[in-house]
């Protein structure tokens, strides 16, 4: 499995080289960006240009970048919507892809492997018409990143649209073979349980995010600070078809330092054998 970690931990700073190098001194071989305007502006082209400079001349690799979850600088504080790709909405729908578009283009400079997507929101709901708009949205989005070299990945949030079943049911109705899922071990947890997950995705996972929480909130934890069995989880994926990426994925309402973002990383690295 490949090391990696999103700057997710870092989302209330701006993303510089010096957080790149956090990751780099704890062990990364792989990062992901995380989409968001006030951490990583990608609508800049200074900014996207800083960032890829850094991966130019480092051997860690821009494994994946997550979609943006909204086009504003506040995370939706300011009264934005969100970015869903299946809204009921055709306008709502437009607007969010455009908006991953505009990411996607961060490709030209970074070269990245994967996108991280997800379908719909918190708590939405499967229907004909979810599905219809997924596969629309899918299509649409695979047909911009495939020229750029990047592949889309669906992730298991914690909605009906992408439970397991409805993944593949997506996966397999719009003959999607080139798109893969990012399995979310948290998300996992608080659903129908991560063996469960694992045992009807592990075929399509290309990429994971690790990490924990008690069950009861999706608090993004070190791994070892929840209760999911990790030891279980990381022996399943590292036997998965194609060995998916381990990318920790941690809470910046955490407010980890970049010294202890290092520490505890190697930590959790080392804790999964990688």
């Amino acid at each position: 499995m490949l090391k990696a970690i999103s700057t997710h931990v870092f989302l209330r700073s701006r993303l510089h080289p010096g957080f790149l190098d956090v990751f780099a001194k704890a062990g990364a071989q792989g990062v992901e960006l995380f989409a968001a305007r006030q951490h990583f502006d990608y609508t800049s082209r200074t900014h996207v240009r800083e960032i890829a400079e850094w991966f130019l001349a480092n051997p860690v690799e821009a494994f994946s970048m997550h979609a943006p979850m909204f086009p504003d600088l506040e995370m939706g504080r300011s009264g934005a919507p969100a970015v869903n790709v299946i809204h009921p909405e055709k306008s709502r729908r437009i607007d969010a892809m455009d908006e991953i578009k505009r990411a996607l283009e961060v490709a030209e400079q970074i070269p990245l492997r994967y996108l991280i997507l997800h379908l719909g929101e918190r708590e939405d709901s499967w229907s004909p018409r979810s599905l219809e708009n997924s596969l629309t949205a899918l299509e649409h989005l695979r047909a911009f990143a495939n020229p750029l070299g990047v592949k889309l990945l669906v992730e298991n949030i914690q909605n009906e649209v992408t439970r397991p079943h409805n993944i593949l049911e997506i996966l397999n109705v719009g003959h999607f073979k080139d798109i893969g899922v990012c399995f979310d071990a948290g998300h996992a947890h608080l659903g129908d349980g991560v063996a469960a997950v694992l045992a009807e995705l592990r075929p399509q996972i290309r990429s994971t995010h690790l990490h924990d929480n008690k069950g009861d909130r999706d608090t993004h934890l070190w791994p070892g600070d929840g209760t999911i069995a990790w030891e279980e989880t990381i022996t399943e994926l590292k036997s998965a078809p194609q060995t998916p990426a381990g990318v920790l994925e941690i809470h910046y309402a955490l407010e980890e330092t970049p010294e202890s973002v290092a520490a505890k990383a190697r930590a959790a690295f080392e804790k999964f054998g990688l």
